[in-house]
C-alpha cells in the first residue's frame, strides 16, 4: 500500500475527531447556556412572586381588618418573642387606621421578666395613644407567668376551656454538685473578689446569706411588680384568693370564675363577636420566598427526625 493510501484513513480519522470535539464543545456550551437561562428564569420568577406577594399584603392592610400579633414560645431576648420583635408589630397594628382592633394571640409558658415587662409597658403606652382601638388577648394551650403578665395589660383576655392560665410567680433556678465532686475527687479552684460573687456557682457550697438576699431583693420584689401589673390590668374583675399569686395554674373555665380571664373562645369567634370583623391579618414580618422554602424544608426534616426517634412509642392525651 502506498504512503498516500495510508495517509487518507488517518486524515479521515483526524477530521472525525475534530468534528467530535467541536460537537462536544457546542453541546457543553448549549448545556451551560440552558442552565444559565433556567437559573435566571427561576430567580426572576421568585423576585416577581415576592413583589406580587408584598403588593397583596399591602393591599390587605388597606382594608378593614383585625390585626393579629403572635407570642408563641418562651419570651426571651434575641428571639421571635423578644420585646424588640413584638413591640414593632404592636406599633404597626395600632397605627394602621384600617385595623379595627388588635388581638394578641398567645401560646407561651412565660419567660424573661424584663422582656415581659417591656411588652406590658408598650401595650399600656399604645392604649393611651389610641384609646379607641381595643386590644384583647386570645390564649391557646398556655398563657402562664410572663405571658399572663403581658396579657393582663390588654382590655380583655379570652381562652379555651382547657387552656392553662396563671402561674403568677417568679423563679430563679440553680443547682449544686459539691457532694458529687467530693465523691469523684474533683476540687474547685475558682477565685473571686467579693464575698458573695459565687452565689450561683454550682461547684461551691450554698451561700445561704446570699440566697436570702436573692429571695428578698430580687424574687420577692419582682413578684410584687408582677402582682401589681395584674391588679392594675384586671382591676375589679380579679377575685383574689390566697392561692391566686402562689404560682398555681387553672384551666380556662375556672379561670373565668376567678377573674383571670373574661370568657371562652377562639380567635375567630372573638374577632366576630367582639369586633364584627372576620378578616384577620397577621402583623408578623413577612418572610421571603427563600426563607419560607428553607423553613419548610427544615420543618419537614425535623418532623422526619422526630418520627424516626419516636418509632414504636405512642403517647396521647
Amino acid at each position: 500500500m502506498s504512503l498516500d493510501n495510508q495517509q487518507e484513513p488517518l486524515n479521515k480519522l483526524a477530521e472525525a475527531a475534530a468534528n467530535f470535539v467541536k460537537s462536544e464543545r457546542r453541546s457543553r456550551w448549549f448545556g451551560n447556556f440552558m442552565k444559565l437561562a433556567i437559573g435566571v428564569y427561576l430567580i426572576g420568577s421568585v423576585i416577581l412572586l415576592s413583589q406580587s406577594l408584598s403588593t397583596s399584603v399591602l393591599d390587605e392592610h388597606m382594608k378593614a381588618h383585625v390585626a393579629v400579633v403572635h407570642i408563641t414560645g418562651a419570651i426571651m431576648p434575641e428571639t421571635a418573642t423578644s420585646s424588640d420583635e413584638i413591640m414593632p408589630q404592636l406599633q404597626d397594628a395600632f397605627k394602621n387606621e384600617h385595623s379595627k382592633a388588635v388581638i394578641l394571640q398567645v401560646n407561651s409558658p412565660g419567660g424573661s421578666a424584663v422582656q415581659s415587662g417591656l411588652i406590658y409597658d408598650e401595650i399600656k403606652r399604645l392604649k393611651s395613644l389610641y384609646p379607641n382601638k381595643p386590644i384583647v388577648t386570645v390564649a391557646e394551650d398556655l398563657c402562664a407567668s410572663g405571658c399572663y403578665y403581658i396579657a393582663s395589660a390588654t382590655d380583655k383576655i379570652y381562652a379555651d376551656k382547657a387552656s392553662i392560665i396563671g402561674s403568677i410567680g417568679v423563679r430563679f433556678d440553680s443547682f449544686g454538685v459539691t457532694q458529687l465532686m467530693e465523691k469523684v475527687g474533683v476540687e474547685n479552684r475558682s477565685l473571686s473578689a467579693g464575698e458573695h460573687k459565687r452565689l450561683l456557682d454550682p461547684f461551691s457550697p450554698a451561700d445561704i446569706e446570699a440566697q436570702k438576699h436573692l429571695q428578698t431583693h430580687v424574687l420577692a420584689r419582682t413578684h410584687e411588680q408582677f402582682k401589681k401589673a395584674v391588679r392594675d390590668g384586671r382591676g375589679d374583675r380579679l377575685k383574689e384568693t390566697p392561692e391566686l399569686f402562689t404560682g398555681l395554674v387553672w384551666i380556662g373555665d375556672e379561670a373565668v370564675s376567678m377573674g383571670l380571664i373574661d370568657g371562652l373562645g377562639d380567635i375567630r369567634s372573638i374577632a366576630r363577636n367582639e369586633f364584627g370583623e372576620e378578616t384577620l391579618i397577621d402583623y408578623a414580618p413577612e418572610k421571603s420566598i427563600l426563607d419560607k422554602l428553607a423553613g419548610g424544608i427544615g420543618t419537614e426534616l425535623a418532623t422526619k427526625l422526630q418520627q424516626t426517634l419516636q418509632t414504636g412509642v405512642k403517647f396521647s392525651l
